[in-house]
């Protein structure tokens, strides 16, 4: 079962490209299935956000705010741009995907900090402060893909699009080529102490070369 949220990036658009290859086998049947088991119980309705497993759902941070890891609701969100994008049109469920994704857009560009990045625990920045670009380009990807696919409007987007932007390619983006400031592996915002221009790792790089591909179109379009 996808018990925690990072399996709704890895998992689901696998499912939705086998489909593709392999209509018949009705791989689409059980992505939906596990999708909303995953949904009933890791995705908080008030909040709009994923929590990472459900050990998190009691508990609450420093300032009584819920726990939301950052690149936890990264996954998710680049996970349902993925799903989105090898999901037919006519699928059953495809209106039940859009909706999850609209309502995270809304939710996570208020969670936007000034300089463009988004901290590694959503609600409360003081908890794992500093800057996180893993979660930042997920979110960034996220985003731009929806304005490039007319799921999510322009007009309200594009500030936090940009910003992300800047904070990718201005300050995540070292001199070298290094992409800095990348959390390590771990499941809590507050795992790692000192994250800066210098901790990377794969996913962070492979999250910044999604957001890199949509901004691609984006700015053709």
């Amino acid at each position: 079962r996808w018990s925690w949220c990072d399996a709704l990036f890895m998992a689901p658009p696998v499912y939705g490209l086998l489909n593709k290859l392999y209509p018949e086998k009705n791989y689409l049947a059980f992505m939906d299935r596990e999708f909303k088991e995953a949904t009933d119980s890791l995705y908080d309705a008030d909040a709009k956000l994923y929590y990472r497993d459900r050990r998190y759902i009691p508990k609450r941070e420093k300032n009584g705010e819920k726990v939301f890891w950052g690149r936890g609701n990264g996954w998710v969100f680049a996970g349902l741009a993925k799903v989105l994008q090898d999901l037919p049109e006519n699928d059953v469920h495809r209106a039940e995907y859009i909706t999850i994704y609209q309502a995270m857009a809304k939710s996570l560009a208020t969670a936007q900090q000034e300089e463009g990045y988004w901290t590694r625990s959503l609600l409360d920045p003081v908890q794992a402060p500093g800057r996180e670009t893993s979660g930042t380009a997920f979110f960034t990807y996220g985003y731009l893909w929806g304005v490039n696919n007319g799921l999510l409007d322009k007009s309200i987007y594009e500030p936090v699009i940009k910003q992300g932007w800047k904070y990718l390619t201005e300050i995540a983006l070292q001199p070298n080529g290094k992409i800095g400031y990348v959390q390590p592996i771990g499941e809590r915002a507050d795992q790692h102490k000192n994250v800066g221009p210098e901790t990377t790792a794969d996913f962070g790089v492979g999250a910044f070369l999604l957001a890199g591909s949509e901004m691609v179109k984006y700015l053709n379009n």
